[in-house]
């Protein structure tokens, strides 16, 4: 498969992007709900996106491009599955009870507690019941999605509605992982020298070969890139803050609204060897945090105040 474009990303794809905009808030609700995180679940939604892009001249009749989209997601979620499920048998930790996540508004109330449950599903019953009770794929549009028959969606329908009628109405919120005093310390330093716009001071956390991801713009070398520049030029005011969505410490940026701040998108940091290595930016992503359940983010030392609070 070719590599991603290393960059600035260049005007071909931005249009490609735009041409897929109206699917993308479905493709990344089902990518969340599939892997328990909105991180993962738009990681696998430009993954999905690029691919697409690669191979768009495979794609004969332009009316199916929502489904093919959907196929190739599924197919990314089921790999990002099983190498999870294997690195964590690895660690002796495996468990098929995956965190829930709030991801894009459900239609109706039904549909909002399918979503909120169906992480405890195995994976294919998760397909299953996400494309056909969710998001109202026929049992043949569903089958051909996940690569199955008809009887096989069947079944897997009817064992995980059994199961989700069994489970609690409303799951627990997912306890955020702790990270160890020397990666908090550094998150802290970075996020306090980020709200001074200490540029360099920032740099000097990372790594000299540090990698920078920002959700449909750039995607290469954190020293070749615009990112603390566009930082600076935003005229509303904003901070950082260390918090935890699904479960995964983030960076948080919230922005001014009235008297109070209100979380506006993540950021990923990812520390190796006492340095950053890896910055994760979803800022182009809004989609990922509406209508968020308090219990899905959580904001260190204070409280969060989420989107159109």
């Amino acid at each position: 498969m070719p590599e991603r474009p290393a960059g600035l990303f260049d005007t071909r794809y931005r249009a490609f992007l735009e041409t897929v905009a109206a699917v993308r808030a479905q493709l990344h609700r089902y990518c969340a709900r599939m892997t328990g995180s909105r991180l993962d679940g738009e990681d696998l939604v430009q993954e999905t996106l690029f691919e697409a892009y690669t191979k768009i001249e495979t794609l004969d009749d332009a009316r199916r491009l929502k489904p093919w989209l959907f196929r190739i997601a599924h197919n990314r979620c089921i790999d990002f599955l099983r190498r999870r499920h294997t690195r964590e048998r690895a660690e002796s930790t495996y468990s098929d009870d995956i965190g829930v996540v709030a991801a894009e508004p459900a239609t109706t109330d039904a549909h909002r507690a399918i979503e909120r449950l169906v992480g405890h599903l195995p994976p294919k019953e998760r397909a299953c019941v996400l494309l056909k009770d969710v998001f109202d794929y026929s049992l043949e549009e569903t089958a051909e999605l996940v690569d199955s028959t008809v009887g096989g969606v069947k079944s897997a329908l009817s064992r995980g509605r059994s199961k989700l009628a069994g489970l609690p109405a409303e799951p627990a919120g997912e306890a955020s992982r702790p990270l160890d005093p020397d990666t908090a310390r550094l998150l802290r330093r970075y996020v306090d020298l980020f709200n001074h716009h200490d540029w360099d001071g920032v740099r000097s956390l990372t790594s000299a070969d540090a990698r920078l991801r920002v959700a449909d713009c750039f995607d290469g070398l954190l020293r070749d890139s615009p990112y603390f520049a566009e930082y600076e030029r935003n005229p509303e005011p904003w901070t950082m803050a260390l918090g935890a969505v699904d479960g995964e410490p983030v960076l948080l940026v919230l922005f001014q609204r009235g008297d109070r701040c209100q979380v506006a998108w993540p950021v990923r940091v990812h520390v190796a060897g006492g340095v950053i290595d890896r910055i994760e930016d979803y800022y182009a992503c809004p989609w990922m945090l509406e209508n968020a359940a308090e219990s899905d983010l959580k904001l260190i030392n204070g409280p969060v105040v989420l989107r159109g609070a």
